[in-house]
C-alpha cells in the first residue's frame, strides 16, 4: 500500500483542521514541523520535527497550518525554498463553482463554498462552512473564518481577516490588512487598513495601534 505523506508546518489549533481535511482528501501519513520542537515530540500521534533539512526528498507535499496570515506567508515561502511541493488541502465536502480559481498553499474546509468565477489567491484559508460567492476575490494570505460569508462580486484584500460569522454584502471591496470582527456586517467598501467591528462594521483601531497594545 502506497502512503501519501503531508508535511504540515505549525501545529497549533488550525493544524488539527488541516490534518482532518487532508486525511479525508487521501493523505494518510503526516509530519509536523516546528523549529522549537523537542526531541521525540508528537502531535496527533505523528512526529514533530525541528528541521526539514535532509529529512525529505525534494517534491514532498507540504502546507502551512498557521492561522496567522503573516506567519502563514513566511511558512509558504520556506516550503518553496526547501524544494517541497506547496499544495492545497481542499475538503471533498467543499463545493467549488464553475470557473473558480484557487492558488497554491490554500486550505478549503469542510462544507465551505467557493462560487462560480470566484478567485482565491495563494495561501488563503476558506474555513469550515465559509462562503465566497460568485465572481468574488480573496487576496493572498487572507483568512475567511468559520461560517463567514463574502457575497457576490465582492473582494477581501490580501492579509485580511473576515472573522467568525462576519459577512461582506454584494459588490463591496475590502482593502489589504483589514481585520473584521466576529459577526460584523460590512455594507460599505473599506478603503483603510485597520480593525472593524459591529453592525454595520466600523473602524475602531489601526493595525499600528493594535500592535502597540498587544
Amino acid at each position: 500500500m502506497t502512503h501519501k505523506k503531508l508535511i504540515v508546518m505549525d501545529y497549533g489549533g488550525h493544524a488539527r483542521s488541516v490534518a482532518d481535511v487532508a486525511f479525508s482528501s487521501g493523505y494518510d501519513d503526516f509530519v509536523f514541523f516546528d523549529k522549537n520542537a523537542k526531541p521525540g515530540e508528537r502531535f496527533l500521534n505523528y512526529p514533530v520535527i525541528p528541521s526539514m533539512e535532509g529529512f525529505f526528498e525534494l517534491g514532498c507535499d507540504a502546507i502551512s497550518a498557521a492561522g496567522d496570515n503573516l506567519r502563514r506567508a513566511k511558512q509558504c515561502q520556506m516550503i518553496l525554498e526547501a524544494g517541497l511541493n506547496l499544495v492545497n488541502v481542499i475538503s471533498p465536502h467543499a463545493s467549488i463553482g464553475l470557473g473558480a480559481s484557487i492558488g497554491i498553499g490554500c486550505f478549503v474546509g469542510h462544507h465551505a463554498h467557493i462560487g462560480p468565477m470566484a478567485s482565491i489567491e495563494d495561501g488563503v484559508i476558506v474555513n469550515t462552512g465559509a462562503i465566497v460567492e460568485h465572481e468574488s476575490s480573496v487576496g493572498a494570505y487572507a483568512h475567511v473564518s468559520v461560517n463567514s460569508s463574502i457575497a457576490g462580486r465582492s473582494s477581501l484584500g490580501k492579509y485580511s481577516l473576515l472573522g467568525i460569522g462576519a459577512s461582506v454584502i454584494d459588490g463591496i471591496s475590502v482593502t489589504d490588512y483589514v481585520s473584521i470582527g466576529a459577526g460584523a456586517v460590512v455594507h460599505r467598501s473599506i478603503l483603510e487598513s485597520g480593525i472593524y467591528v459591529g453592525i454595520p462594521a466600523k473602524r475602531i483601531k489601526s493595525l499600528v495601534e493594535k500592535r502597540q497594545s498587544d
